[in-house]
């Protein structure tokens, strides 16, 4: 498929220890997103983003409510975010976001991972410059110019569309998440998001087909995705087994 389905993250859960790290992981930034802002989703664009996102994931509309309740009572933890980028198995690019109450014990955890797995964590910005930071909307579709004209209508910056097996994607800077995706749901009714995310993209891939470095790539993708304070994991790796 497409870009936008390759940098896809699946966050349906397949086991219940994978399910709760998914609902405290939207509890975390659903909380964020209302401390920093407006408690209300229908004044606060991010906060009305991460409610509609942890929807689909099958989030309990109770976790989303209490990490809200807890936001707008001014009570709680006072998470920051942190990132940090690298080098993984297969010589892959690697940029984990963060968001912590404890930097130290973050920067300890996330390390961890790089170090058993012989891959290397480096300076702030050292691989960001080879990924774009992009909104991704990927819907059912066949017509690339249609999309593409109803967006230029309302003056969006777009980056690309593409279609590939019945499945547009729109790719547009992330400062215009919300002119794109308000513009196609303008211009198309009932128009059902399967993506719909901001994200890194990798420019360029990295093939990793030794078993060894497979392994390791797998082994580092757990370890990171088991840090509490991970929120998210990008790569630039294509497995091929």
């Amino acid at each position: 498929m497409g870009r936008a389905f390759e940098v896809r993250k699946n966050a349906m859960a397949k086991t219940a220890n994978a399910k709760t790290k998914v609902n405290s992981k939207y509890g975390k930034e659903i909380y964020v997103a209302a401390k920093n802002g407006e408690p209300d989703p229908e004044v606060n664009q991010s906060l009305k983003r991460l409610i509609e996102r942890a929807k689909r994931d099958q989030v309990p509309a109770h976790v989303i409510e209490k990490a809200i309740e807890k936001a707008a009572g001014g009570a709680g933890e006072d998470y920051s975010p942190a990132r940090y980028e690298g080098y993984g198995p297969g010589n892959c690019m690697v940029i984990v976001d963060c968001l912590t109450d404890n930097p130290n014990r973050t920067i300890k955890d996330v390390r961890l991972p790089f170090t058993k797995t012989d891959s290397k964590i480096g300076t702030p910005g050292c691989v960001a410059h080879m990924f774009d930071h992009l909104a991704v909307l990927g819907f059912a579709g066949d017509d690339d110019e249609v999309v593409l004209e109803a967006l230029m209508m309302a003056d969006v910056d777009v980056t690309d569309v593409e279609v590939e097996e019945g499945k547009v994607s729109v790719f547009a800077p992330h400062t215009e998440y919300y002119k794109a995706k308000t513009a196609l749901e303008d211009a198309f009714a009932d128009i059902n998001f399967e993506v719909d995310e901001i994200t890194f993209v990798p420019q360029v891939h990295v093939e990793i087909t030794d078993a060894d470095d497979i392994a390791n790539f797998e082994k580092f993708i757990t370890m990171l995705e088991d840090c509490d304070d991970v929120q998210n994991v990008y790569h630039n790796a294509t497995v091929i087994s």
